[in-house]
This record gives structure tokens, C-alpha cells and sequence, in this order.
């Protein structure tokens, strides 16, 4: 592509920042436009000295620049993607511009599933990384939707033929409304879970699931699938495939059989055997079942491409997580407060198992938001509640949004709140985060480990509650 000015609507997105950075390292210029800003990603594009108008308007869009990228939160009505479409100023989508500019001639390693695609992903790519010590030729470039702690960014170019990718479910654009995954022709692909999400976009769990399957028919057949084991939806999705496909999980039958786990001293222990014969002891820095399962599957993808099980070993063992993945924002009067990124039921599951494994006495608390397009609604209501019974305590916040759902499929979190007091859980309802952080300042004692939950800015809770809990310490000093 000849060297340009291109322009993201949407810039803030995780994807989105990421691609905004990967045009930059191509010699574009490049701007973006959001209505709102919040780290991790306001951070990366700062770092990067790339321009950000906020809010959206018309006049970030002049001069005119040769092209614009639509993110897929924007919808018609937004004041710059009218002016482009009265202008005709050339437009495209993230991923169609990602296969063109970014795929051809690479070979695509895709990592796919409801859940722990960003994690898995991260951890995919930090293998190659620590494989192409020895091996130039495992070099990777990568986007990933987050930032992955290892790279301290999402995204890397190089000129080397792996290019790792999350390959996310979510609809392309406005103008086209199918998966961003299906533009990513996978050579190679992870498949982690498939559970209905984005209730937005999707209908039910068999239009989730119909989308996987396009998915999957686009590997080759000289190409490779790594499956969760004993996950009935995801082996509906492969059922039909073309090429080699490999297992993971706990049954004895697995491919790459999970054996032996632990947690002791902040890590996470466990045997992988590979088609019943021992293959290596895999060690991870990190708490929670999930995890070792997400690193198993990269193992898996890695080790089948060439890479040896010893830098597979080493990276996995050097692992630093992704922003927002069981990340500790701060330890305040020793009080651990803890961010994760949180859209669906069952990471949330996921997420409070794992703090309870890596902090097995402590008075554990879940503050949830509910603002994914799916916790918006009242779906899951049941799951939701079984959920955030893993907690102690349980904080919820109003719904983000709510008017912009159907009456008739709103959560209503005080049914929830309900829920959990029935089954003996202390839980709160509170207008806001301020709201929140008042209250929790004059409970909060020292052991306590508290799970902030959204997939959102939650209005400064991040910050405004270890500053509470700093106040509160000058009060007694």
C-alpha cells in the first residue's frame, strides 16, 4: 500500500489501537476519532503519539485523508461516518484491511473461541517470540486485543511469515456484518470455547455456532485445528473439518492430556501428555484452571508447527499475562484490588475460581458492572447469579445503558442482588462507582482481595477506589 493518511473511527477499541499502531510501523499517517478514551488502549495510542479527536465530528475529517477505517461499534447516525459517506471519502473495514495489507503472503495463526482468545493469543505469541531466540524463522508478528505484558504492547510487525491473530466473533461493520474472524483465512487455528455471546448480533447459540463453522471450514487441508476436549458445541463446529485436528483437555483419550495441575507459591504446575506419552511438565505464573488450559492449547499449536517443547517450556514459564486479565491495579492498607476484563457469565466463573485458588484465605469481593451487550441482558440471569456466588461479597452496579435494551430483555440487578441473598450471599445494588467506592471505603479490611468486573472504563473505579483506601490510611495516621 502507498504511504497514506488514514484515518479509524472508533480508534480506542482494543483492535482498533492495535491496527491504528501496526499502520504507524508501515510509514502511514495516522488519526483516529473516539468518544471516550480509557486505558489500556488511550495509553497505547498516547505512547504512540498517534492523534486522537475526541469526541466524533466532522471536522476531524479535514482535511479529507485517502482513507478511513470504520470500526464495528459504529453505526450509522455517527456524525463522521455520515460525512464520509456524503463525501465519498474511501472507507474500509479493520479486518478486511488486515487481510490485504497484513496476510498476504504470511502464514495466519488464528486463535478463536467465546473466551480466552486474548490470553491464548498473548501466550501463542510469546512462544514464537522466545522459539525465534534460536529459530529466526519463528519471528512473529501479532494483534491481539489487549496488551499483552510481555511485549508491553498488541501489536508487532515483522517480516517473517508467522502472523498471529485473535480472530474475534464480533460483526466486521456496518456495511458488513459477518464475523471480522472470517477475513483471516487461517493456516492454523485454536478454538477454545463456543458458548452463546453478543446476544446484540446474534439471535441464539445456533447462529453462534453456524459462524464457527465457517470458520472452520476456511482451514486448509494441509492445516491444523487445536480443540478444547469435551466441549459438545465446540466439537459440533469442527465435526465436519478437512484437515488434522488435535484435542486438549483433561479426558485420557485428549491429543494433549492435562494431568497432575497445582498451584503452589503464585504458579501454576501440570503434566501434558501428548497422545499418551509424556511430552513435558508445564509451569505458568499465573492461577486458574482456565489458564493452564489456555497454555496447553498454545503449547499444542506451537509444538505442532516445529517449535521444541523446551522454548515452549521457558516461554510459558516467563509469562506475564495480558492488562486486564487478573491484573492487580493496586495493594492499598492490604487490600488487593484486582482488574479483569469481564463480558460473559462464565469468564466471570472462571475469574473468581482462579482468585480463590491463588488467594485461598482471603474475604473475597466481585464489584460487577454489567456492560457487555450480553450481561446488559437478562439471558443469563441464572448463570450470572451462580456466577458471582463464588464471591464472599458481592457489589453490582446499575446497568451501562440499560434504555438501550428492549424492556423486555433488560437485566434487572436487583433480581440478581435477590438471587444471591437467597442463597445466604451478602450483595449490594449501588447507583454508580462512586457509589460503590463510598461504601466499600468504610468496609474494606486488610486480607481482602477484590475482583472489579467490566468490560468497560466503570466510570474511574480503578482509580477512585485505591484513592479512597489512601485517604483512608492519611485519616489514621
Amino acid at each position: 500500500m502507498q504511504k497514506k493518511h488514514i484515518h479509524l473511527i472508533g480508534i480506542c477499541g482494543t483492535a482498533m489501537a492495535s491496527l491504528a499502531g501496526l499502520l504507524q510501523l508501515k510509514g502511514h499517517r495516522v488519526t483516529g476519532s473516539d468518544q471516550a478514551a480509557y486505558p489500556p488502549m488511550s495509553d497505547l495510542l498516547r505512547d504512540l503519539h498517534i492523534e486522537v479527536a475526541e469526541p466524533f465530528s466532522a471536522e476531524n475529517l479535514k482535511p479529507h485523508p485517502d482513507l478511513v477505517i470504520v470500526g464495528n461499534a459504529m453505526s450509522r447516525g455517527n456524525v463522521e461516518l455520515e460525512y464520509v459517506l456524503d463525501q465519498r471519502i474511501p472507507f474500509t473495514s479493520l479486518a478486511e484491511l488486515i487481510h490485504a495489507e497484513f496476510l498476504t503472503g504470511r502464514e495466519s495463526l488464528v486463535v478463536a473461541g467465546t473466551h480466552g482468545k486474548t490470553t491464548t493469543t498473548s501466550m501463542l505469541a510469546w512462544i514464537y517470540e522466545v522459539a525465534s531466540r534460536t529459530r529466526p524463522e519463528f519471528t512473529p508478528s501479532f494483534l491481539i486485543g489487549g496488551v499483552a505484558e510481555n511485549f508491553k504492547t498488541s501489536f508487532h510487525l515483522r517480516e517473517s511469515r508467522p502472523f498471529i491473530l485473535e480472530g474475534d466473533e464480533y460483526d466486521t461493520a456496518f456495511f458488513d456484518k459477518g464475523p471480522k474472524f472470517m477475513h483471516y483465512f487461517p493456516d492454523a487455528l485454536i478454538l477454545t470455547h463456543v458458548e452463546f455471546d453478543h446476544a446484540d448480533i446474534y439471535r441464539d447459540l445456533d447462529q453462534v455456532k453456524t459462524a464457527f463453522n465457517r470458520l472452520v471450514n476456511l482451514v486448509p487441508q494441509r492445516g491444523r485445528i487445536v480443540e478444547v476436549d469435551g466441549a459438545a458445541n465446540v466439537s459440533e463446529c469442527v465435526s465436519k473439518e478437512f484437515c488434522n485436528v488435535e484435542r486438549y483437555g483433561f479426558a485420557q483419550e485428549s491429543d494433549w492430556r492435562v494431568a497432575d495441575m497445582h498451584f503452589r507459591d503464585g504458579r501454576t504446575r501440570w503434566k501434558v501428555f501428548r497422545r499418551g506419552e509424556f511430552w513435558a511438565e508445564l509451569t505458568l505464573p499465573m492461577a486458574g484452571e482456565h489458564n493452564a488450559l489456555n497454555a496447553t492449547a498454545a503449547a499444542a499449536l506451537a509444538a505442532g508447527q516445529g517449535i521444541e517443547a523446551s522454548a515452549i517450556q521457558e516461554a510459558l514459564a516467563s509469562f506475564e499475562s495480558v492488562k486486564r486479565r487478573l491484573e492487580v491495579r493496586a495493594v492499598v492498607d492490604g487490600v488487593t484490588i484486582i482488574d479483569d476484563f469481564a463480558h460473559h457469565p462464565t469468564a466471570i466463573r472462571e475469574t473468581l475460581k482462579a482468585l480463590r485458588g491463588a488467594y485461598p484465605d482471603a474475604r473475597l469481593w466481585a464489584v460487577l458492572e454489567p456492560r457487555s451487550n450480553t450481561l446488559r441482558r437478562n439471558i443469563f440471569e441464572r448463570e450470572l447469579i451462580e456466577s458471582l456466588s463464588l464471591a464472599d461479597r458481592v457489589v453490582l452496579a446499575q446497568v451501562f445503558k440499560q434504555e438501550g435494551i428492549p424492556e423486555g430483555e433488560r437485566l434487572h440487578p436487583e433480581t440478581v442482588v435477590k438471587g444471591l441473598n437467597q442463597m445466604g450471599k451478602e450483595a449490594t445494588l449501588l447507583a454508580n462507582a462512586d457509589a460503590i467506592v463510598e461504601a466499600m471505603g468504610a468496609e474494606l479490611h486488610a486480607g481482602d482481595v477484590v475482583a472489579i468486573l467490566s468490560n468497560g472504563g466503570f466510570d474511574g473505579i480503578y482509580e477512585k477506589l485505591p484513592k479512597r483506601l489512601e485517604q483512608r490510611v492519611l485519616v489514621r495516621s
